[in-house]
């Protein structure tokens, strides 16, 4: 037998068992980054709520004894009612322009065109200033005086509708321009007369591109009503105006229209959340 010995192989081991996937153990990614920022954000919150709410100079009991006041009310009640009125002629005006617009008149086309780049060219607050100074260019109108026809009340939505106009004007057009063309080949191929393709097929599916930037500019508008006061109406900026003006609390009465403000915007923003739910029911927006 020769020196050299040959060493056998060890048998091998056997091969462990598959392990399936869902047996694993799951271990979390860890996220310091964003849990020291989500710290430090909730740190500078509370410091920030703590100062608001401790600091004198606010005078919470003042704001508290002016919150519903008789004047503080019709203030808010006028804010209410001009951003209604506002809206509701804004949009109707806005349509129209987007219809024209969208027409096959060149005429009708180059003058909604035109519109929409002059009053949003102008900022509202020099069309107000302009509407209410009309006198200046024409004393009479209709045979009446131009100061009696342009009371501020009359300025305020004349500024602000024509000012809204222009912008609702895109807004209906976008929504129009974002449904699919072949949508309206196939109801003409079944024969819908034009004014139901428009109510029943174009506009369902144009709100949903409407509705979102729609509930922006309520909101917007709302707010936007507080510039009227420059031209001494009466809202709500002005209501506190008056009181601090006589009392010297300026600080107090303006987180009295601030607090209305933060209020009526918040429910706004709740409703324009379900009616967008409604009009986006069936998409992946929606779900």
């Amino acid at each position: 037998m020769s020196s050299d010995t040959t060493l056998a192989k060890a048998p091998a081991a056997p091969d462990d068992p598959p392990v399936h996937a869902d047996e694993l153990p799951i271990v979390p990614q860890r996220r310091l980054g964003q849990w020291t920022a989500a710290a430090a954000v909730l740190v500078l919150l509370g410091l920030a709520v703590t100062s608001v709410l401790r600091n004198r100079a606010f005078q919470w009991g003042v704001v508290a004894d002016y919150f519903t006041t008789d004047s503080v009310l019709r203030g808010l009640w006028l804010t209410l009612w001009l951003t209604v009125v506002v809206m509701v002629l804004g949009f109707a005006l806005g349509t129209l322009l987007a219809a024209a617009r969208l027409s096959a008149n060149p005429v009708l086309r180059a003058v909604s065109w035109g519109y929409v780049w002059l009053f949003r060219s102008i900022p509202i607050l020099v069309q107000l200033l302009l509407w209410f100074n009309i006198g200046a260019l024409y004393p009479h109108l209709f045979g009446v005086r131009t100061v009696d026809l342009f009371t501020p009340i009359a300025v305020a939505i004349i500024g602000l509708t024509l000012h809204e106009a222009a912008y609702a004007a895109e807004v209906v057009r976008g929504g129009i321009l974002s449904v699919d063309p072949g949508q309206i080949e196939a109801a003409q191929a079944l024969g819908l007369s034009r004014w139901r393709r428009w109510w029943r097929i174009v506009l369902p599916q144009a709100m949903r591109a409407i509705v979102p930037p729609a509930g922006n500019m309520l909101i917007g508008t709302l707010k936007g009503t507080s510039i009227v006061s420059v031209i001494a109406v009466q809202d709500l900026l002005f209501s506190v105006q008056l009181v601090y003006h006589r009392t010297y609390q300026v600080i107090p009465l303006l987180m009295v229209a601030t607090v209305w403000y933060t209020v009526v915007t918040s429910v706004l923003s709740v409703g324009q959340y379900y009616v967008e739910k409604r009009y986006a029911r069936g998409t992946g927006a929606a779900r």
